[in-house]
Order: C-alpha cells, then sequence, then structure tokens
C-alpha cells in the first residue's frame, strides 16, 4: 500500500472523529438548553399529577366505603342496595348492547 494513500486514509480518520465529536458537543448542549427552558414548566405538571392523584385517591376511598355498605350482609338495606347495584349494571349492559 502507498505510504501517502495510507496517511490519506488516517487523515480522513481523524478528521471524521473530530467532526463527529464537535457535532455530538453542540447537540448535547442545544438539548440542554432546550431542557432548561422546559424545566420551569415540570413542577406545575407535577402540581397538577399531584391533585389528580389525590382525587383519584379520594374517589377510590368512598367507592370502598359504598361497596362496603352495598355488600354487608348484617346491613337490612344492604342487601337491598346490592339486588339495586346488581339491577343497574344489567340495565347499563342491556343499554350498551
Amino acid at each position: 500500500m502507498d505510504p501517502d494513500l495510507l496517511l490519506i486514509f488516517c487523515f480522513i480518520i481523524v478528521v471524521t472523529a473530530v467532526i463527529g465529536v464537535s457535532v455530538n458537543g453542540i447537540v448535547k448542549k442545544a438539548l440542554d438548553y432546550k431542557r432548561s427552558v422546559n424545566a420551569p414548566a415540570l413542577p406545575e405538571k407535577s402540581a397538577k399529577v399531584a391533585e389528580i392523584e389525590e382525587r383519584t385517591q379520594a374517589i377510590e376511598d368512598r367507592l370502598r366505603v359504598l361497596e362496603r355498605i352495598a355488600t354487608d350482609p348484617e346491613a337490612r338495606r344492604g342487601a337491598e342496595l346490592a339486588q339495586e347495584i346488581e339491577q343497574l349494571r344489567i340495565e347499563q349492559k342491556e343499554d350498551a348492547q
């Protein structure tokens, strides 16, 4: 192999590596900048997510209480409520079809 050709080949590899590292650095800085610009919006979203989770937990707690009331065999009204709930479920299935 010709020594000049080998030198040109090595030069091309080095130049390609330097360009790749430079482009990588530029892209990384651009992405970091975009993240820093968008960072103040994240706590607001986190507050919304926390509020939704809190409301969801409250709804689940209420649902558990209602299920306990409806399925309580000791309560006289519990059996009636359970039958009413089942009837509503049947009606809802019929309406969906």
